[in-house]
């Protein structure tokens, strides 16, 4: 998802490199059924912008899960949660 994320950025002139673009990542594992499984993965993002390129960043990460394949291969079967900590230097 960071590969994703990293490409939309790249498409708006924003660089992901090196050390621009990390994210933390957490599952919360339940057991609706009696069977463990993956309710929801909760991403945390860091991204450094160049000053003025905030805008166009905030664009990027509320779309950028449209285009990732994880993100499309598990919606619907896993809630994703998607935040966002955007710096600019």
């Amino acid at each position: 998802m960071v590969g994703t994320l990293s490409g939309a950025l790249e498409a708006r002139k924003i660089p992901t490199s090196p050390d621009k673009v990390n994210a933390k990542v957490q599952g919360t594992i339940e057991a609706p059924e009696g069977v463990l499984k993956i309710t929801k993965i909760s991403c945390e993002y860091n991204v450094k912008v160049p000053e003025g390129k905030r805008d166009a960043a905030e664009r990027a990460l509320s779309v950028f899960d449209r285009g990732c394949p994880v993100a499309q291969t598990l919606k619907g079967a896993i809630e994703f949660e998607h935040n966002w900590n955007i710096e600019e230097y």
